[in-house]
Protein backbone atom coordinates (compact mmCIF):
# COMPACT_ATOMS: atom_id res chain seq x y z
CA UNK A 1 0.00 0.00 0.00
CA UNK A 2 1.31 3.94 -0.58
CA UNK A 3 0.54 4.77 2.72
CA UNK A 4 -2.11 7.08 4.13
CA UNK A 5 -5.30 7.70 1.81
CA UNK A 6 -5.78 11.41 0.79
CA UNK A 7 -7.65 13.38 3.30
CA UNK A 8 -10.36 13.84 0.76
CA UNK A 9 -10.17 10.76 -1.16
CA UNK A 10 -10.46 9.07 2.18
CA UNK A 11 -14.16 9.27 2.43
CA UNK A 12 -15.31 10.08 -0.98
CA UNK A 13 -18.72 8.44 -1.88
CA UNK A 14 -19.88 10.59 -4.87
CA UNK A 15 -18.53 12.76 -7.40
CA UNK A 16 -20.88 15.14 -9.74
CA UNK A 17 -19.11 15.92 -13.20
CA UNK A 18 -20.45 18.99 -14.59
CA UNK A 19 -19.32 20.16 -18.22
CA UNK A 20 -16.23 23.11 -17.97
CA UNK A 21 -18.37 25.11 -21.17
CA UNK A 22 -21.14 25.46 -18.64
CA UNK A 23 -20.46 27.26 -15.68
CA UNK A 24 -23.87 28.64 -15.35
CA UNK A 25 -24.41 25.14 -14.43
CA UNK A 26 -21.59 24.91 -11.43
CA UNK A 27 -23.04 26.88 -8.53
CA UNK A 28 -26.31 24.27 -8.84
CA UNK A 29 -23.76 21.52 -8.84
CA UNK A 30 -22.08 22.56 -5.28
CA UNK A 31 -25.63 23.10 -4.26
CA UNK A 32 -26.12 19.45 -4.63
CA UNK A 33 -24.46 16.81 -1.69
CA UNK A 34 -21.78 15.30 -4.11
CA UNK A 35 -19.23 15.09 -2.27
CA UNK A 36 -16.65 16.31 -5.32
CA UNK A 37 -18.36 18.44 -7.93
CA UNK A 38 -15.57 17.71 -11.45
CA UNK A 39 -15.64 20.18 -13.94
CA UNK A 40 -15.09 18.35 -16.74
CA UNK A 41 -12.87 20.06 -19.16
CA UNK A 42 -12.44 16.92 -21.76
CA UNK A 43 -15.74 15.04 -23.34
CA UNK A 44 -18.31 18.12 -22.02
CA UNK A 45 -16.23 20.71 -23.83
CA UNK A 46 -16.33 20.41 -27.73
CA UNK A 47 -12.94 21.63 -29.02
CA UNK A 48 -13.60 25.08 -29.72
CA UNK A 49 -14.62 25.88 -26.19
CA UNK A 50 -11.73 24.49 -24.66
CA UNK A 51 -9.66 27.64 -23.83
CA UNK A 52 -12.85 29.74 -22.34
CA UNK A 53 -13.70 26.74 -20.17
CA UNK A 54 -10.34 25.91 -18.38
CA UNK A 55 -10.08 29.72 -17.87
CA UNK A 56 -13.89 29.46 -16.31
CA UNK A 57 -12.73 26.18 -14.57
CA UNK A 58 -9.34 27.53 -12.96
CA UNK A 59 -11.47 30.62 -11.84
CA UNK A 60 -14.53 28.26 -9.66
CA UNK A 61 -11.20 26.52 -7.92
CA UNK A 62 -12.52 26.00 -4.62
CA UNK A 63 -13.87 24.41 -1.93
CA UNK A 64 -15.25 20.69 -3.06
CA UNK A 65 -14.55 21.55 -6.77
CA UNK A 66 -12.29 19.59 -8.60
CA UNK A 67 -11.41 19.89 -12.33
CA UNK A 68 -10.95 16.61 -15.46
CA UNK A 69 -8.50 17.92 -17.31
CA UNK A 70 -7.83 16.64 -21.21
CA UNK A 71 -5.20 13.66 -21.61
CA UNK A 72 -1.56 14.42 -21.14
CA UNK A 73 -0.77 12.53 -24.53
CA UNK A 74 -2.76 15.78 -26.33
CA UNK A 75 -1.75 19.37 -26.91
CA UNK A 76 -4.80 20.79 -24.99
CA UNK A 77 -4.56 18.21 -22.02
CA UNK A 78 -0.30 19.87 -21.79
CA UNK A 79 -2.26 23.30 -21.83
CA UNK A 80 -4.17 22.49 -18.91
CA UNK A 81 -1.78 21.34 -17.07
CA UNK A 82 0.38 24.32 -17.19
CA UNK A 83 -2.36 26.54 -16.62
CA UNK A 84 -3.12 24.68 -13.68
CA UNK A 85 0.53 24.80 -12.83
CA UNK A 86 0.39 28.84 -13.02
CA UNK A 87 -2.93 28.89 -10.89
CA UNK A 88 -3.50 30.24 -7.70
CA UNK A 89 -3.99 27.38 -6.31
CA UNK A 90 -4.90 23.60 -7.94
CA UNK A 91 -7.72 22.17 -7.27
CA UNK A 92 -7.44 19.46 -4.39
CA UNK A 93 -8.05 16.58 -7.18
CA UNK A 94 -7.44 16.57 -10.57
CA UNK A 95 -8.83 14.05 -12.92
CA UNK A 96 -6.80 12.95 -15.84
CA UNK A 97 -7.98 10.79 -18.64
CA UNK A 98 -6.92 7.55 -20.47
CA UNK A 99 -3.64 7.40 -18.03
CA UNK A 100 -1.75 4.10 -19.50
CA UNK A 101 1.63 4.52 -17.35
CA UNK A 102 2.92 5.32 -14.16
CA UNK A 103 5.29 8.16 -15.99
CA UNK A 104 1.98 10.38 -16.72
CA UNK A 105 1.92 10.38 -12.83
CA UNK A 106 5.21 11.45 -12.70
CA UNK A 107 4.84 14.51 -15.27
CA UNK A 108 1.84 16.35 -13.21
CA UNK A 109 3.57 15.51 -10.05
CA UNK A 110 6.65 17.11 -11.71
CA UNK A 111 4.26 20.05 -12.79
CA UNK A 112 2.08 20.45 -9.62
CA UNK A 113 4.27 19.37 -7.13
CA UNK A 114 2.34 17.51 -3.98
CA UNK A 115 -0.46 20.20 -3.71
CA UNK A 116 -3.14 18.04 -5.45
CA UNK A 117 -4.71 14.85 -5.36
CA UNK A 118 -3.96 12.88 -8.65
CA UNK A 119 -7.02 10.64 -9.86
CA UNK A 120 -5.98 8.60 -13.22
CA UNK A 121 -9.22 7.33 -15.27
CA UNK A 122 -8.30 3.66 -16.52
CA UNK A 123 -9.58 3.35 -19.95
CA UNK A 124 -7.68 1.67 -22.04
CA UNK A 125 -6.34 -2.22 -22.46
CA UNK A 126 -3.03 -1.09 -22.01
CA UNK A 127 -3.92 1.62 -18.74
CA UNK A 128 -5.93 -1.69 -17.23
CA UNK A 129 -2.60 -3.43 -17.46
CA UNK A 130 -0.28 -1.30 -16.12
CA UNK A 131 -3.26 -0.09 -13.60
CA UNK A 132 -1.15 -1.60 -10.70
CA UNK A 133 1.70 0.58 -11.27
CA UNK A 134 -0.84 3.39 -11.98
CA UNK A 135 -2.56 2.76 -9.31
CA UNK A 136 0.78 2.61 -6.34
CA UNK A 137 1.73 5.73 -7.92
CA UNK A 138 3.02 8.77 -5.98
CA UNK A 139 0.26 11.32 -5.37
CA UNK A 140 -2.45 9.12 -6.72
CA UNK A 141 -5.52 9.70 -4.39
CA UNK A 142 -7.59 7.27 -6.02
CA UNK A 143 -8.20 5.46 -9.24
CA UNK A 144 -11.60 5.91 -11.30
CA UNK A 145 -12.85 3.37 -13.89
CA UNK A 146 -13.29 4.68 -17.19
CA UNK A 147 -15.99 2.37 -18.65
CA UNK A 148 -17.71 3.52 -21.90
CA UNK A 149 -14.25 4.35 -23.46
CA UNK A 150 -13.14 -0.04 -22.24
CA UNK A 151 -16.50 -0.89 -23.35
CA UNK A 152 -15.79 0.85 -26.84
CA UNK A 153 -12.28 -0.64 -26.93
CA UNK A 154 -13.69 -4.23 -26.22
CA UNK A 155 -16.89 -3.74 -28.60
CA UNK A 156 -18.73 -4.40 -26.42
CA UNK A 157 -21.58 -2.85 -24.69
CA UNK A 158 -21.32 -0.40 -21.51
CA UNK A 159 -22.95 -3.07 -19.05
CA UNK A 160 -22.29 -5.06 -16.37
CA UNK A 161 -21.57 -8.39 -17.49
CA UNK A 162 -18.99 -7.25 -20.44
CA UNK A 163 -17.11 -4.88 -18.27
CA UNK A 164 -17.29 -7.22 -14.78
CA UNK A 165 -13.63 -8.46 -15.96
CA UNK A 166 -12.12 -5.00 -16.10
CA UNK A 167 -13.90 -3.44 -13.09
CA UNK A 168 -12.40 -6.27 -11.07
CA UNK A 169 -9.04 -6.27 -12.69
CA UNK A 170 -9.04 -2.51 -11.47
CA UNK A 171 -9.97 -3.19 -8.29
CA UNK A 172 -7.58 -5.87 -7.36
CA UNK A 173 -4.97 -3.05 -8.31
CA UNK A 174 -6.43 -0.67 -6.30
CA UNK A 175 -6.67 -2.82 -3.37
CA UNK A 176 -3.05 -3.73 -3.70
CA UNK A 177 -1.91 -0.18 -3.72
CA UNK A 178 -4.57 0.90 -1.18
CA UNK A 179 -6.46 3.43 -3.41
CA UNK A 180 -9.94 4.01 -3.51
CA UNK A 181 -11.75 3.12 -7.14
CA UNK A 182 -14.75 5.11 -8.13
CA UNK A 183 -17.18 3.64 -10.23
CA UNK A 184 -18.03 4.91 -14.33
CA UNK A 185 -21.40 7.31 -14.26
CA UNK A 186 -24.55 5.70 -15.31
CA UNK A 187 -25.88 7.16 -18.67
CA UNK A 188 -29.48 5.71 -18.75
CA UNK A 189 -30.63 9.02 -16.98
CA UNK A 190 -34.66 8.04 -17.12
CA UNK A 191 -33.41 4.31 -15.60
CA UNK A 192 -33.88 4.92 -12.37
CA UNK A 193 -34.47 1.17 -10.96
CA UNK A 194 -31.01 0.25 -13.48
CA UNK A 195 -28.81 2.92 -11.27
CA UNK A 196 -29.99 1.18 -8.26
CA UNK A 197 -28.88 -2.16 -9.13
CA UNK A 198 -25.77 -0.96 -10.32
CA UNK A 199 -24.75 1.10 -7.68
CA UNK A 200 -25.14 -2.13 -5.63
CA UNK A 201 -23.58 -4.26 -7.79
CA UNK A 202 -20.32 -1.70 -7.60
CA UNK A 203 -20.43 -1.34 -4.04
CA UNK A 204 -20.77 -5.10 -3.27
CA UNK A 205 -17.33 -5.93 -5.54
CA UNK A 206 -15.29 -3.25 -3.51
CA UNK A 207 -15.91 0.24 -5.30
CA UNK A 208 -15.57 3.00 -2.82
CA UNK A 209 -17.62 5.42 -4.85
CA UNK A 210 -19.21 6.15 -8.30
CA UNK A 211 -19.73 9.45 -10.45
CA UNK A 212 -22.88 10.94 -11.46
CA UNK A 213 -23.34 12.98 -14.63
CA UNK A 214 -26.91 14.49 -13.03
CA UNK A 215 -27.68 15.90 -9.44
CA UNK A 216 -31.06 13.33 -9.43
CA UNK A 217 -28.15 10.34 -9.56
CA UNK A 218 -26.58 11.24 -5.99
CA UNK A 219 -29.90 9.50 -4.36
CA UNK A 220 -29.06 5.96 -5.30
CA UNK A 221 -25.42 6.59 -4.80
CA UNK A 222 -25.26 7.30 -1.45
CA UNK A 223 -28.09 4.81 -0.34
CA UNK A 224 -25.44 2.19 -1.86
CA UNK A 225 -22.14 3.53 -0.93
CA UNK A 226 -22.41 5.53 2.37
CA UNK A 227 -22.79 3.87 5.51
CA UNK A 228 -26.51 3.54 7.21
CA UNK A 229 -26.62 4.69 10.92
CA UNK A 230 -26.99 0.87 11.99
CA UNK A 231 -23.74 0.22 9.86
CA UNK A 232 -22.00 2.99 11.82
CA UNK A 233 -23.06 1.66 15.24
CA UNK A 234 -21.77 -1.81 14.41
CA UNK A 235 -18.89 -1.06 13.52
CA UNK A 236 -17.96 1.29 16.16
CA UNK A 237 -19.47 -1.33 18.84
CA UNK A 238 -17.37 -4.13 17.32
CA UNK A 239 -14.13 -1.50 17.20
CA UNK A 240 -15.00 -0.69 21.02
CA UNK A 241 -15.13 -4.27 21.60
CA UNK A 242 -12.15 -5.23 19.93
CA UNK A 243 -9.92 -3.00 21.93
CA UNK A 244 -11.14 -3.54 25.19
CA UNK A 245 -9.97 -7.40 24.43
CA UNK A 246 -6.55 -5.89 23.78
CA UNK A 247 -6.52 -6.06 20.33
CA UNK A 248 -6.81 -9.65 19.80
CA UNK A 249 -8.89 -11.86 17.83
CA UNK A 250 -12.21 -12.23 20.00
CA UNK A 251 -15.35 -14.21 19.60
CA UNK A 252 -18.06 -11.33 19.09
CA UNK A 253 -21.65 -11.64 18.34
CA UNK A 254 -21.32 -15.13 17.38
CA UNK A 255 -18.37 -14.65 14.68
CA UNK A 256 -14.68 -14.02 14.62
CA UNK A 257 -13.13 -10.44 15.23
CA UNK A 258 -9.98 -10.08 13.83
CA UNK A 259 -7.65 -8.32 11.69
CA UNK A 260 -9.00 -8.12 8.66
CA UNK A 261 -12.49 -7.76 10.22
CA UNK A 262 -11.58 -4.61 12.10
CA UNK A 263 -9.80 -3.32 8.94
CA UNK A 264 -13.59 -2.99 7.74
CA UNK A 265 -14.28 -1.29 10.05
CA UNK A 266 -12.26 0.90 10.66
CA UNK A 267 -12.87 2.04 6.58
CA UNK A 268 -16.75 2.13 7.02
CA UNK A 269 -16.12 4.41 10.43
CA UNK A 270 -13.86 6.71 8.09
CA UNK A 271 -16.58 6.74 5.27
CA UNK A 272 -19.42 8.10 7.87
CA UNK A 273 -17.13 11.13 8.68
CA UNK A 274 -17.82 12.73 5.50
CA UNK A 275 -21.33 11.26 4.77
CA UNK A 276 -23.77 12.87 7.61
CA UNK A 277 -23.91 9.63 9.48
CA UNK A 278 -21.31 10.38 11.67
Amino acid sequence: MTGAPHPIAAGLTSILFVPGSRPDRFAKALASDADQVVIDLEDAVPADGKTQARADAIAAIGDRIAIRINPLTTPTGLADLLALAAAPAPPALIFVPKVESRGEIAVLRGALGDFAGIVPLIETPLGLRHAPAIAAAPGVAAVMFGGGDVAAELGVALAWDPLLYARQALLVACAEAGAPAIDVPWIALDDADGLVDECARAHAIGFQAKAAIHPAQLGAIHAAFRPSADLLAEARDALAAHAAAGGGAIRYNGRMLEAPIVRRYQRIIAMGKDSGNA
